[in-house]
């Protein structure tokens, strides 16, 4: 999936015909890389997949600390390389934060008889099920932001659009302008900081 549509897009452009189909799809990914790579996180997922953590790298006492965004978890298991992993129930563990995703980490809870473990390597010692990323579906200024970003795309082949023209002492200079402005503020509150431990 997308985090936004090529109908989406050529309503904002006002486009009819099918002719830039394709060429809108590309710039979509175009834009959702850019998206990912600027806020240095993914936000959407729609399954499942599994991620390993190092016993003493990744936890801090109780808490184990996540390298991606979560927003779902469906199975944590301890001492994942033994021959049989422990299962930890949910009901032994809190989220970090505990009452909005994403999560960045889970926390033994108090009463928890569980502790991080491993039987012999400890980069194999934790595995995390869950959807990993900011949230089911993009929120709406990663929406906004990925239709205008795609329309700046687009309107790149029309390049004189976007440059800001100067006539220092009777020269003419062009400059790009770059990024439209308003993306950059749409996505400021969702660029991903260091937590650290």
């Amino acid at each position: 999936m997308a985090y936004a549509t090529t109908a989406q897009v050529k309503t904002y452009l006002g486009i009819s015909t099918t002719g830039d189909d394709t060429l809108i799809g590309d710039l979509i990914d175009r834009a959702e890389a850019w998206i990912e790579n600027h806020t240095n996180r993914i936000f959407e997922s729609t399954g499942d997949t599994t991620r390993k953590f190092t016993v003493g790298v990744d936890t801090d006492g109780d808490t184990l600390f996540f390298d991606e965004d979560t927003y779902s978890i469906t199975t944590v298991t301890n001492n994942a390389d033994a021959a049989t992993g422990e299962t930890v129930a949910s009901t032994k563990y809190t989220t970090m934060p505990r009452n909005r995703t994403p999560y960045y980490a889970i926390k033994l809870l108090s009463s928890s008889d569980v502790s991080w473990d491993y039987t012999d390597d400890a980069e194999e010692g934790i595995t995390v099920a869950g959807r990993w990323a900011f949230s089911a579906t993009p929120p709406n200024d990663v929406l906004d932001a990925t239709i205008r970003l795609t329309g700046y795309f687009y309107r790149q082949k029309d390049a004189d659009v976007f440059d800001v023209t100067a006539i220092p002492e009777a020269g003419v200079i062009q400059v790009p302008q770059g990024i439209p402005r308003d993306v950059m503020l749409k996505l400021e509150p969702y660029r991903k900081r260091a937590i650290l431990p």
